[in-house]
């Protein structure tokens, strides 16, 4: 098994990497089958199925379909362009998507949120088809965004061909017990495993520029956040918060009767300002979803701007190693919320930067494994339920929270020799048991939880 640290670190737009990201890859995949096809098709359609109608129009599904179907991808998105091509589609009732000729589409009528039919498979399903001049359909495909940016066509669910099929790598861990194993026999760190793993897809010259552009395009969402003000869009009217936090954290800063808790504002205050931009529709990274995205890089700024001794020559080997536990929860369980609740979207987030923190404080395999299991585990159960469909409430603070438990347990861990009662891979099973017991009212349909006891305006 093989997912690169680039599958689970993507850049892209936010709010959601399920229910945005994907559904524009996948229209994008849908352009490239029209292309390949003998087929000169009128126009195109789409049905939105599950968690993807119930939560759509919050997640900016629609918006996503009709990007995807223009020609827009996550990775190279402009949102001047976007509002543009969305204003155009809207006058002309037409895409114009490069290397076909234009396509009728309306999406008043041919974006169709399909409340009563789920698809078998996944929570997150969408069609799409190509139709000719009578409505006849000529070429159809159905997708799944099975989370974090991650897209599978219905027979490629059913083969399980989301993981990569390359050629092997040196350090095959299918488990946290496996990859121990393999850290012991070869006298390897995580991240060094998990390194020599990705140099057999990449020179490590590209690696290494890779994991730079994923910290600068963190660290410059999270400045972006950090200067915003405002009200998000949505029409829950949430103000932006972190940008008058962190002007205030700075006001205080040398003032000796700062309570020592007040690190906790700063750590919160980061997550925030990322998943603030992320509800915005900026740029984000995955990590390992955009709902979470705020998690590891404020546990990252965290400890370069407040631990004696950080350094961002070490960045890589943080990021590594979170990728390295990123890869076991899903594999083993999920990192969709629409398939497992929030515990799979911050809870995967809070393991990932717990372990990438307990390495770069000097902690060993297995004391890093124990820093990823205690924060899993105290992440148990949580519902996915956002209020009105918007990853705004309680997704903002819910990030926050998650990257304090983070430092938590790498601290906890890094006080113990490695030995803990509860494995990470009981944990990450537990996980995978309970999202498949949780009621759909709690995984990411606003049907349940504090979508449906908060007013929603």
């Amino acid at each position: 098994m093989f997912l690169s640290v680039f599958d689970m670190f993507k850049i892209g737009i936010g709010p959601s990497s399920s229910h945005t990201m994907g559904p524009m890859v996948a229209a994008g995949r849908f352009l490239d089958l029209l292309r390949a096809s003998a087929f000169r098709p009128y126009g195109l359609g789409a049905r939105l199925h599950g968690s993807l109608a119930f939560t759509g129009v919050g997640h900016a599904t629609d918006r996503a379909v009709i990007l995807g179907l223009a020609g827009f991808r996550p990775e190279s998105y402009d949102a001047d362009t976007a509002d543009a091509a969305l204003a155009g589609v809207g006058a002309d009732k037409q895409v114009h998507p490069p290397g076909l000729d234009p396509l009728r589409f309306d999406p008043k009528h041919d974006l169709v949120f399909d409340y009563d039919r789920a698809l078998s498979g996944h929570a997150n399903g969408l069609t799409l088809f190509a139709t000719d001049r009578q409505g006849d359909i000529l070429v159809q495909e159905t997708y799944f965004s099975i989370g974090g940016g991650f897209v599978l066509t219905e027979a490629e669910l059913a083969k399980g061909t989301d993981k990569d099929d390359g050629k092997p790598v040196p350090y095959p861990f299918k488990t946290a017990s496996e990859m121990l194993e393999m850290s012991r026999t070869s006298g390897l760190s995580i991240s060094e495993m998990k390194r020599a793993n990705e140099l057999t897809r990449r020179p490590g010259g590209e690696v290494d520029a890779g994991l730079r552009r994923i910290w600068t395009t963190m660290k410059t969402c999270m400045n972006r956040g950090l200067d915003g003000d405002g009200i998000l869009p949505g029409g829950l009217n949430v103000k932006r918060r972190a940008g008058g936090i962190h002007r205030a954290l700075l006001a205080e800063r040398g003032n000796n009767l700062t309570a020592p808790h007040v690190i906790n504002d700063w750590i919160s205050t980061y997550a925030m300002a990322v998943n603030e931009e992320n509800a915005a529709g900026g740029q984000v990274v995955t990590a390992p979803t955009n709902g979470a995205a705020g998690v590891v890089p404020a546990t990252l700024r965290y400890w370069l701007d407040h631990v004696p001794g950080a350094s961002e020559a070490r960045v890589g080997e943080f990021l590594l190693t979170a990728a390295a536990i990123a890869g076991l929860v899903k594999f083993n369980a999920s990192i969709s919320g629409a398939e497992c609740g929030c515990q799979a979207e911050v809870g995967s987030a809070s393991a990932m930067a717990a372990a990438g923190l307990a390495a770069v404080l000097g902690g060993t395999g297995e004391q890093i494994e124990n820093a990823a299991e205690i924060a899993l585990e105290h992440h148990l159960g949580m519902t996915c339920d956002p209020v009105k469909g918007l990853v705004q409430v309680p997704c903002i603070e819910r990030n926050g929270l998650g990257a304090i438990k983070a430092v938590s347990a790498a601290s906890l861990a890094l006080r113990g020799d490695g030995t803990h009662f509860v494995p990470l891979d009981a944990a990450i099973e537990t996980m995978r048991q309970t999202g498949a017991d949780m009621s759909v009212k709690y995984k990411e349909t606003a049907l349940g939880g504090l979508a449906v006891n908060v007013p929603n305006c």
